[in-house]
């Protein structure tokens, strides 16, 4: 039993130690890249092919990532919060009035 629990968080360290060296390395591979965006080979694979992500085929077959380039794509496409929108639509009134 105590064995078990041993290897259990030992497999739970190296988990965290490739996690890191994730986050230090400035290019990744496609294995890498599965596991930094928390996503499918396949998945990968259809935003790769349909030129979604940005990515490097240097050799023809592997495919590489930019970390910092995979890092603004996460931060595409963001939704302004609630606030955001009343604060907007208060400087629009704002404006506007002073118009007429």
């Amino acid at each position: 039993m105590t064995e078990e629990i041993i290897l259990q968080k030992l497999d739970h360290l190296e988990k965290l130690i490739n996690n890191q060296t994730i986050l230090q390395k400035p290019v990744l591979s496609f294995q890498e890249t599965t596991k930094y965006l928390e996503v499918s080979e396949s998945h990968l694979y259809k935003l790769t092919s349909g030129k979604k992500i940005p990515h490097f085929c240097p050799n023809g077959k592997k495919l590489f990532f930019v970390r910092e380039e995979l890092n603004l794509w996460l931060q595409r496409n963001r939704q302004i919060t609630s606030a955001e929108i009343e604060e907007n639509a208060s400087d629009y009134l704002l404006r506007n009035k002073k118009n007429k």
